[in-house]
């Protein structure tokens, strides 16, 4: 009874935030949701409003009935996604739900399918008749896969723009005028990640945020390792929610009983028989259906023991999709559906060595999963990008366990704020400012106060680390050379920005080991085994990259090559006949490609309805497969991206990595290829230094203007046919005739690319290293040092195995340059790894300290203190007044309005 009076006293206070959440939180994320709730309580109290201390939509608005029943249908299980489920039940709008892993879909689906629903995108041609049929009988009908713009025709069912003729209510649509039942239900869902809707979109639907939650997710995926691992306790576990749920709803039932009994009796209840007789059959069943609830209670209290054991797998794994998730604000082509995922999840349990022992079991499935993630999302990004994810996963990783802390993490990505720097610089000979003061402003971390001290006071063994060639493996002066992870990190940032991407890759080895760091080499066999007739093939290019003359030989090795494989470059007019080559291959098992997607955005829908509505299992060929090439593009059906297997064909990062790339792919790979010399040794002498030279001559573009004078785009199509020419010479003639073969490679099939004369002269240079006699001695080397050479002769396996000893990291004297040629690459890319790692991240600082708002308003009022004040225009024009003779005094004039009118911009 005192509950029930508590509830009441806070009744006004929570309908009021109750209503504020439905009206106008549903877009947001949980954090900010909260954040809004917890002010909107403070503000109530400051108006004597009273309201909840612990106030939650569901404890208001929400039905445990109903929740129990949208949670078997599909709704994940944590507050947030509950509180959509209650804002869309409760909106007075129809819902539009953000929905990119599509869990809104699925629950929407499940929850009316006995409703008769229907669902209809607006490129469907029936889609309007359907519409009007589900207005008429009250049923509903969810509009999946909108965009940003909605079609004009629905906007009479969003406003509900209703009128009522001899008492019946009817809805105008387009030229027709329908009877609307207010049966009918409409709900809308949009796989884009984070859309823009114009203002007049978004006040006639009621937004809602439905990505998924880490605790939703994490729930998800406990259920399914719980089910492959235990499938007796999870299928008990379900029977026992659906049980429960039809508990809970019988007891309301009762209650509802009771109460309407209650209001109807008249007179003393006690000499109404009837009434006597429902109460106490009422009280029987109850107090029945209480013992049953206590007794499933226990039961799933055990089960639910047994299941959190797996836990750590759940929350490793959800940690990881989130991380995944984060790429797509990078680039547009890094997408990746949930269910995509959770069948990589699936394979990584069936696949993980077994074992008895708990603990064990779990590290194996951990471990087999990330390596799996890894591997298939590093075959879909771009080079730039492959470090950058590796270290996205172990900060992911690391943050879950609770092993970073988030100041420093965000000092090491941005190097701080940038306001006034009161310090002076001990050593501008060699310290530049920017450095001081990142060392100035990293000394308030907690773990590095004291050492913008140490180094005004040490200067020396400071500058003995800046001036060293490999400062990441150095030991900093004295109590310094304890630091380690991302606080070492930082001083490294402050001093040698040009090594982080070495010491990047060391704190990634440390913590997740060296498989981290070398990126699966382009393996398109691979690709294929895991693909099936229903899943699009992607090449997402780039520039140089052509993948045709690969996917072409392929489809010779597997018997899919001429008629079996066609092929159309996308553009103007190109649509209709792709889709009908299409049709044809799903029904005859072959393969069609689609070139240049990026070419015919317009037709991306048409290609989109085709892969969900044609593609389809029992329509769909085994053989059948849809190959699609496209450079990154917003417009690519995100529906496509998520669901397909992206590939990069581009040239990898590093000499080492290129030489692998050569070797492992065809033609080399093929065992035929690679013994089809008649004079093996040399034969394999000259590929290894061609595949060499075709590594130094891409890599060197990354040195910018010492590199090539104009960057030049160096492709496979290059190397293929120089090492057919090799093996045409040497298998026709006695000598070797080098000056033939450096004509062909080097001014031809190389040098035909190449327009500046300086740079035709250092790629001639440059294979002289190779095309020469001196080529024949036992290990020849190919730059300084002793890493770099002709391997022995051997059998394939031996050249593999002394390319994966080849340092990571390519020193700049292999390509001919002094070893300061790196800084400014290296500073580059450092720059690229932070801005990339930054976009990822919410817009907003962790921890203790100032707000990022407070922080903002200091950096303003820092700025504005340095401005001068406006100039007086009216002093100004008395000593220059505007002369026709005197133009240059229009130009002050104007020069000075403009100047002030800037610095009340500041204000």
């Amino acid at each position: 009874m005192m509950d029930f009076i508590l509830i009441h006293a806070y009744l006004t206070g929570d309908v009021l935030l109750s209503s504020g959440t439905v009206a106008y939180l549903g877009a947001f994320t949980v954090d900010y949701r909260l954040e809004c709730q917890k002010q909107w309580q403070v503000l109530c109290k400051e108006k004597h409003i009273p309201c909840s201390n612990d106030f939650s939509l569901s404890n208001t608005l929400g039905d445990p009935v109903k929740i129990r029943a949208w949670q078997i249908a599909g709704l994940p299980i944590d507050s947030f996604s509950v509180d959509n489920g209650i804002i869309v039940s409760n909106s007075r709008r129809w819902a539009l739900m953000i929905d990119p892993q599509r869990q809104a879909n699925k629950w929407i689906k499940n929850m009316e399918k006995a409703n008769k629903l229907s669902v209809i995108k607006l490129s469907d041609t029936n889609y309007v008749r359907i519409l009007e049929n589900a207005i008429q009988f009250g049923t509903p009908v969810l509009l999946e896969n909108i965009g940003e713009e909605l079609d004009a025709f629905i906007e009479p069912i969003l406003l509900k723009l209703t009128f009522k003729q001899q008492g019946v209510e009817y809805m105008r649509l387009g030229e027709n005028i329908i009877e609307y039942s207010r049966d009918f239900k409409f709900y809308m869902t949009t796989r884009l990640r984070n859309p823009h809707y114009f203002p007049e979109v978004a006040v006639k639907v009621c937004l809602l945020n439905f990505m998924i939650t880490p605790l939703g997710l994490q729930d998800q995926l406990l259920g399914i390792v719980a089910a492959k691992e235990k499938p007796e306790l999870e299928e008990k576990k379900n029977k026992l929610i659906i049980e429960s749920a039809a508990n809970k709803k019988q007891l309301k039932e009762i209650e509802d009983k009771i109460l309407e009994v209650l209001s109807k009796s008249e007179g003393n209840i006690l000499e109404d028989e009837t009434a006597i007789k429902v109460l106490s059959s009422s009280k029987e069943l109850s107090e029945e259906i209480s013992e049953k609830q206590e007794i499933a209670s226990v039961t799933e209290m055990q089960i639910d023991a047994t299941r959190m054991g797996y836990k750590p797998v759940a929350v490793h794994s959800a940690t990881l999709f989130f991380c995944i998730s984060d790429l797509a604000n990078i680039e547009p082509m890094y997408q990746y559906s949930l269910i995509w995922f959770i069948n990589l999840y699936i394979q990584s349990i069936a696949n993980s060595k077994k074992s008895d022992d708990l603990k064990e079991r779990i590290e194996n499935i951990i471990e087999h999963f990330t390596v799996s993630i890894y591997n298939n999302v590093c075959r879909s990004l771009f080079e730039k990008d492959k470090l950058l994810f590796s270290l996205l996963l172990t900060i992911g990783i690391m943050k879950g366990e609770d092993k970073i802390d988030d100041e420093v993490w965000r000092f090491l990505l941005t190097g701080g704020v940038a306001l006034d720097n009161p310090y002076l610089n001990p050593a501008p000979e060699w310290l530049t400012d920017k450095s001081w003061a990142e060392i100035v402003r990293a000394s308030s971390l907690k773990n590095l106060h004291g050492l913008m001290d140490h180094v005004r006071e040490n200067v020396s063994k400071w500058k003995m680390i800046y001036d060293s060639a490999k400062p990441q493996e150095e030991a900093f002066p004295e109590v310094w050379k304890t630091l380690v992870g991302l606080d070492r990190m930082i001083i490294l940032r402050c001093l040698r920005p040009d090594k982080i991407i070495p010491a990047t890759q060391d704190f990634i080895t440390e913590n997740m080991g060296r498989t981290y760091i070398e990126p699966p080499t382009f393996d398109l066999v691979g690709s294929y085994n895991d693909s099936n007739c229903c899943a699009p093939l992607i090449f997402v290019l780039s520039p140089g990259a052509d993948p045709m003359a690969g996917l072409l030989k392929f489809a010779d090795d597997l018997g899919m090559g001429g008629t079996s494989i066609q092929t159309i470059s996308l553009g103007q007019g190109q649509g209709p006949i792709a889709a009908k080559m299409i049709c044809q291959a799903i029904i005859d098992g072959t393969w069609v490609v689609l070139q240049n997607c990026h070419l015919a955005t317009s037709w991306m829908p048409a290609l989109e309805k085709i892969c969900e509505e044609m593609i389809v299992p029992e329509n769909t060929h085994e053989k059948f497969r849809l190959w699609l090439t496209s450079y990154p593009s917003e417009k690519f059906p995100v529906s496509i991206l998520q669901n397909g297997i992206k590939m990069t064909n581009e040239p990898p990062k590093g000499v080492r990595a290129n030489l692998l790339r050569s070797y492992l792919n065809d033609p080399v790979s093929d065992p035929a290829f690679f013994t089809s010399c008649q004079k093996q040794e040399m034969w394999q002498k000259l590929l290894f230094g061609l595949c060499f030279f075709h590594a130094l001559v891409q890599e060197r573009k990354n040195f910018g203007p010492l590199g090539w004078n104009i960057p030049y785009e160096f492709n496979e199509s290059d190397l293929r046919i120089s090492m057919r020419q090799i093996q045409m010479f040497l298998n026709e003639y006695e000598e070797i005739p080098f000056e033939a073969l450096t004509y062909l490679t080097g001014e031809c099939n190389y040098g035909g690319r190449v327009t500046d004369d300086k740079d035709r002269r250092l790629l001639l240079s440059l294979l002289s290293i190779v095309y020469n006699k001196d080529i024949e001695q036992e290990k020849y080397k190919l730059s300084l040092g002793d890493d770099y050479y002709i391997p022995p002769h051997g059998p394939y396996q031996s050249y593999i195995d002394y390319l994966r000893s080849l340092p990571i990291t390519t020193h700049p004297e292999v390509f001919g340059l002094h070893e300061n040629a790196d800084i400014t690459k290296d500073n580059q890319e450092t720059n690229q790894l932070f801005s990339g790692v930054l976009l990822t991240l919410p817009r907003q600082v962790g921890g203790g300290g100032k707000s990022p708002q407070e922080t903002v308003e200091d950096l303003a009022w820092d700025i504005l203190s340095k401005l001068p004040n406006d100039f007086n225009l009216e002093a100004v024009m008395k000593k220059y007044p505007v002369l026709y003779e005197e133009s240059m005094n229009i130009v002050l004039r104007q020069e000075l309005i403009r100047f002030n009118r800037w610095g009340s911009l500041f204000l």
